[in-house]
């Protein structure tokens, strides 16, 4: 048996699977996120990460009818877990992205090394998704951490440490690391390391599908699992998830709809874009365009517990109304924005409301804000798109996947399997031990654009671009007075 287990932003899950690809159980578990000022988002890593896994193992191997010999792992990321030499934890992550904290540092590096520079070197500007303004900020703002740090983790290596003792981090991670890892030289840009943190000690290399270690006998008591099984290097979660769908070769995309909406798009060498995220792909030779939106399930998930009614019961009535939700356009800017506009302090609009105006409207326009943004997002990737495949919590029902496609007119295939990076993991466990993995994750449906409705929804695709700009100096005073007032 293979085991998967993944760290997710509001809950871990994991999957025993055979060498076939079937699984044979599956787990989960729910958390939260700390978000203990505006801008921060944090885990505390003993208690979320660690805890997770020890309870998704001990699960997974009770349940396993046969050996494990492969064990996987993913998480959210890029994150910063400072940690002393012994990999004790010093402070709660800093999440990816939807952390904002680091403005400040963001502009001191880009004036330091150069945008021009970032770019061609890094592949990505810099941006609240890189790792490297938040180890400024860390040095900046909490100095006694910073002296004391010298580790820089992420959840996916701070398990494998815990699990085998190596200090490691795959390839993907690295990439995300901006400034720090040098996209062409597939290494870490070693004279920008030392000038951010000269003192940190930082992990070797790995792709994520390569064995690093072994679970050791202290980590087997722990965890129930057994001792001497191989470990992988692991890498960040999307990356999982794209692998246990096949997006993998190049032109192939995946559309992740979770609290954040997530879009990986495969390319064939880098390709260095200022509204994008340019990374290593989960395989030596690949490349990846990223695109990713600061709240997608996120916003639905909000209104749910300011409506009355389950999300069954939000959906049925949004369906009921018609595209273009009754003259009503949301921007999805409720936590900033990442990508492609790198604005931390854009803000949520919901245009065009009335009194006659409810629930199911409201509900329908924010699914169609986050179609907007993604069409947005896939307009700026451009290149060959010849396959668009659909996964996530989101994919569930049928209108949110079915607005997407109509709103980009665009198709998208939806795997027999979307359990998510877990079984992503396990898959890249499997093909760490030589098993073949084409067959595990068959194709089930294809949503289709609905012309008539792309047409619709077009027209307001165009305010919706133009909605940003001529809000842009209000949405930057009102988040400046939101930081005054939680102070």
């Amino acid at each position: 048996m293979l085991i998967g287990i993944d760290i997710g932003t509001s809950s871990s899950k994991g999957v025993l699977v055979s060498p076939e690809g079937t699984i044979v159980a599956r787990v989960s578990r729910p958390h939260t996120v700390s978000a203990p000022r505006p801008g921060w988002v944090e885990h505390d890593a003993e208690a979320v990460w660690w805890a997770d896994f020890l309870a998704l193992a001990r699960e997974l191997a009770e349940a396993s009818p046969s050996p494990i010999t492969g064990l996987g792992v993913s998480g959210i990321g890029p994150c910063l877990l400072p940690a002393s030499a012994d990999g004790t934890p010093l402070r709660p992550a800093i999440l990816y992205g939807v952390d904002t904290r680091a403005t400040a540092e963001i502009e001191e590096l880009t004036s330091a090394f150069g945008a021009d520079a970032i770019l061609e070197r890094g592949g990505t500007p810099l941006s609240s998704q890189a790792v490297g303004p938040k180890v400024l900020w860390l040095a900046h703002n909490e100095p006694a951490v910073y002296e004391q740090t010298s580790l820089m983790l992420m959840a996916s290596s701070y398990l494998v440490l815990r699990l085998t003792g190596r200090y490691v981090l795959d390839h993907h991670s690295a990439s995300q690391c901006d400034p720090m890892y040098d996209m062409r030289e597939a290494d870490w840009a070693r004279d920008w390391c030392a000038r951010i943190a000269p003192d940190l000690r930082l992990p070797e290399l790995f792709w994520p599908n390569e064995i690093v270690g072994t679970v050791t006998r202290k980590a087997a008591e722990e965890t129930g699992l057994p001792a001497g099984v191989p470990v992988i290097a692991g890498t960040i979660d999307a990356w999982a998830e794209a692998t246990s769908v096949g997006v993998t070769s190049p032109g192939d995309v995946m559309v992740m709809y979770g609290t954040t909406m997530f879009v990986i798009q495969v390319v064939d060498a880098p390709r260095p874009h200022p509204a994008l995220w340019t990374t290593q792909g989960a395989f030596p030779g690949t490349y990846s365009l990223a695109a990713g939106m600061a709240t997608s399930g996120a916003i639905t998930d909000w209104l749910r517990q300011l409506f009355t009614g389950s999300f069954g019961d939000l959906v049925s009535q949004a369906a009921t109304v018609p595209p273009g939700s009754r003259g009503l356009l949301t921007l999805p800017y409720f936590a900033g924005e990442r990508t492609p506009i790198f604005d931390p302090d854009a803000r949520g609009i919901i245009a065009g409301l009335t009194l006659s105006h409810g629930q199911p409207e409201v509900y329908r326009a924010a699914l169609e804000g986050t179609a907007y943004g993604l069409r947005h997002n896939l307009e700026v990737m451009g290149g060959s798109q010849q396959r668009v495949v659909a996964v996530g919590g989101g994919t569930q029902g049928d209108l949110w996947t079915q607005i997407v496609s109509d709103v980009t007119g665009v198709p998208q295939q939806l795997p027999t399997e979307t359990v998510g990076a877990s079984f992503g993991s396990a898959m890249l466990a499997a093909t760490a031990l030589g098993h073949s993995v084409d067959h595990w994750n068959p194709l089930a449906r294809t949503v289709t654009p609905n012309p008539e409705h792309t047409a619709t929804y077009g027209r307001f695709y165009e305010h919706y671009r133009s909605l940003y700009p001529a809000t842009k100096d209000l949405a930057h005073f009102l988040a400046a007075e939101q930081r005054l007032a939680s102070r």
